[in-house]
């Protein structure tokens, strides 16, 4: 699966899966931006890395002009781009909220960023890759709650199934110009936000009478996710679009 000669951009690619999906891609070959809102932590992200293939780039889900820049700012460096990774969201205890306890801040913030950005993002990385014919990927980093409903999480689980069928859509329009989309959903992902997610949960108010099990008996790992979203980029995933890879040790097979 190799990736060499491609160039990736993943929103929140300086913490949990967005960084490990970029330590994958560009182990495979792929130049790989990192669109993070704290620019500084772009920066840190791409130390650690220690790769001259990855660059950090600032960007503001919320803004459609920080987007349209940087998307820019990416293809201008580099040429054009191949993969686009919609891996920023709002997620863990900041996105749990009783139903009757939304306000509107914070249904604007999860809709705007987890929604939104990803409708932005897609529009302007779809139309750099239009322009230049070469094709491309792109991929919505999703989550089981698009399919499994989660107590307290009501504006998360609905953003997320909004991106599973703004997948299916996008597939079917952009399938013309050579473009796949797709999805993985991951299940309970270890990650610096989600360590201690069941606490959360309880805390929230939730009565965690619905927290599911995961069949394989652990969690998984950032890079496991990273794996599959490099595979869904890659041309051994060149007949699959409109598709959702659950990536989930089997939480939803029952």
């Amino acid at each position: 699966m190799s990736l060499s000669g491609k160039v990736a951009l993943v929103t929140g690619g300086a913490t949990g899966i967005g960084f490990a999906t970029v330590k994958v891609l560009a182990e495979r070959g792929a130049r790989v931006a990192i669109a993070q809102l704290e620019g500084a932590r772009g920066l840190e992200a791409v130390e650690r890395l220690g790769s001259p293939s990855v660059a950090g780039f600032q960007v503001d889900l919320r803004d459609r002009g920080s987007i349209q820049r940087c998307v820019k700012a990416v293809a201008e460096s580099w040429g054009h781009i191949d993969i686009l990774v919609n891996n920023a969201s709002i997620t863990g205890k900041a996105a749990l909220r009783k139903f009757v306890d939304i306000t509107p801040e914070h249904l604007d913030l999860l809709v705007d960023t987890n929604l939104n950005g990803t409708v932005y993002c897609s529009q302007a990385v779809a139309k750099q890759m239009i322009a230049s014919g070469r094709g491309g990927s792109i991929i919505h980093v999703s989550s089981v709650g698009a399919f499994a409903a989660q107590e307290n999480a009501s504006l998360y689980c609905a953003t997320k199934a909004a991106q599973v069928m703004l997948a299916k859509a996008m597939a079917i329009e952009l399938a013309p110009h050579g473009i796949r989309v797709n999805c993985v959903a991951p299940g309970d992902i270890h990650t610096e936000t989600s360590a201690k997610a069941v606490d959360e949960v309880k805390s929230s108010g939730a009565t965690g009478n619905f927290l599911r099990m995961t069949p394989m008996g652990r969690r998984g790992s950032p890079e496991e996710v990273g794996r599959a979203i490099a595979f869904l980029a890659s041309d051994d995933a060149s007949f699959i679009t409109g598709s959702t890879l659950l990536v989930d040790g089997g939480f939803l097979a029952y």
